[in-house]
């Protein structure tokens, strides 16, 4: 399979999923209300949290299984060392649903500040969350399975599926059975359980035939622990640094609060659905190539990987900072949402255009076996910044919190760029900051806001459906002609019409 191909389908999927969110979490608000869903949002903290057991196992397994694929080996390792994360992951999952249960009365008590819902419906809730948990934890070891043997296409093709099945599933419940938040979490625990059981059977469909049965080898986690022990590190403070704004958060703001910014996060965060197509393919493949000692197709993935971040990312991106009073207006058509939450949008957008462009670099870092440049990076970014989101969410509240995203992502580009390139392909740092990133963003940003500057804040749905698309078509076209991936492959279309 390409990588081209992959990354169509990752975007696609990915694209379908964040419609899914995007279009349905309105319609869970109204049904909900605001407070309620901030109980949605905390449920996302606690997803994100809990990754810090992720113990670099995802990572890792991602990289063994294309590694092992593209190697004419025993077929058995693949099958062995799948089943050995399996049972790793559905433990941990266990111990963490468990975990989220028997606290559920302290969260509920003592963590939380809720005007109009009661004690024992966020208990109730929040016990329900751990059952979500304990079913949607393994399917980390599923996805990341099939992204190393690069069945992208028809992972995305269940992905998208289920995750219409449960936006449909949840919205007619609410509609038709009863509007409250422990319908809504009850539902979520039968999608996670169908979708984890879906990746579970392809999975094993997608693997290779073998005489015996798979099974626990702690053999293999001996060989790749080296590498899981330095994705540990970085996994432990990635969630340090992107889940700290919203534990803080959760505790100094009502509930009701909560779930503004919670809503502006989604919005933000929607752009790792067009980082992570790309991401998901490169991966893979860039550890393939080094296994193959292929360095000039090393370096052609990664520069054209890196440039189609660059396109997907910051055009919508530049878009969403200048107008994102428009847009989550008609998205929510609700001005008391759009006037609380546009601010908090653009500045979090900013910092997750900066985290976009450095997943490819980070791709090739994990493909090489290199973590510590990484780990050090945030360790040192947890100690300036943990106590900054502190200090600055209380001078400025929620956009205090979301400054510091801009200033954590910012340092990445600065420093972790600059010595990544040192020890891996040194002669191409100039082509990433200049090339692949650098044109690109000043395209993108730059037409975008004169775009904001000649357009008048406009009210009408269909005006601003107008606007949107308008502004975003020409952001993209821009942006395209700066590439220059795209420059050349719209130049070989124009040939083949000639």
């Amino acid at each position: 399979m390409s990588v081209s191909k992959n990354v169509f389908a990752n975007l696609f999927g990915g694209l379908w999923i964040t419609s899914m969110n995007l279009l349905f979490v309105p319609v869970y608000v109204r049904f909900l209300g605001i407070e309620s869903y901030g109980l949605v949002g905390l449920f996302s903290t606690l997803l994100g949290v809990s990754t810090l057991l992720d113990l670099g196992l995802s990572s890792t397994l991602n990289r063994e299984v294309a590694r092992l694929n593209s190697q004419d080996i025993n077929r058995h390792d693949i099958r062995d060392l799948i089943r050995t994360f399996e049972v790793i992951y559905w433990s941990i999952g266990g111990v963490l649903g468990l975990v989220v249960i028997l606290a559920s009365p302290l969260i509920s008590n003592y963590w939380l500040t809720a005007d109009t819902i009661s004690i024992n419906t966020m208990q109730t809730t929040v016990s329900v969350m751990g059952i979500v948990i304990i079913f949607q934890w393994p399917q980390t070891v599923y996805l990341g399975a099939l992204m190393g043997l690069e069945r992208q296409v028809q992972l995305n093709i269940i992905s998208a599926a289920t995750a219409t099945f449960r936006a449909v599933g949840a919205v007619a419940l609410l509609k038709f059975v009863s509007p409250t938040v422990e319908m809504f979490f009850a539902w979520q625990v039968i999608a996670s359980l169908v979708h984890t059981l879906s990746l579970l059977a392809y999975l094993y469909l997608s693997l290779p035939k073998s005489s015996r049965a798979a099974k626990f080898n702690q053999a293999l986690l001996s060989r790749v622990w080296r590498f899981a022990a330095g994705v540990t590190g970085i996994t432990f403070t990635v969630v340090i640094l992107t889940q700290a704004d919203k534990v803080i958060l959760s505790k100094m703001l009502a509930l009701k609060d909560f779930a503004y910014y919670s809503l502006a996060y989604l919005v933000a965060m929607s752009l790792g659905k067009f980082m992570a197509p790309v991401f998901n393919a490169t991966y893979p493949r860039l550890a393939n190539l080094i296994a193959l000692k292929d360095e000039e197709g090393l370096i052609n993935q990664y520069h054209a990987s890196a440039q189609l971040i660059s396109l997907l990312v910051l055009a919508p991106a530049a878009v969403i900072t200048f107008f994102s009073y428009e847009l989550l207006f008609l998205w929510t058509q609700d001005h008391d949402i759009a006037e609380k939450t546009f601010a908090i949008v653009s500045i979090l957008v900013v910092g997750s255009a900066l985290n976009g462009i450095m997943n490819i670099p980070y791709a090739l870092q994990l493909a090489s076996g290199w973590t510590s440049l990484t780990f050090r990076a945030n360790i040192i970014a947890c100690a300036i910044l943990v106590p900054l989101i502190i200090v600055l969410t209380d001078s400025l509240g929620v956009v205090g919190a979301a400054i510091v995203w801009v200033i954590l992502n910012s340092g990445y580009v600065i420093f972790v760029i600059t010595f990544m390139h040192k020890k891996l392909i040194p002669n191409e740092k100039k082509l990433w900051y200049w090339r692949d990133t650098g044109i690109p963003l000043v395209t993108a940003f730059s037409i975008a806001a004169i775009s904001r500057l000649l357009l008048p804040v406009t009210e009408g749905i269909y005006l601003i459906s107008l606007t949107l698309t308008s502004v975003s078509l020409v952001t993209l076209a821009g942006t395209a002609i700066a590439t220059p991936l795209s420059r050349r492959w719209l130049g070989q279309k124009m040939k083949l019409l000639k």
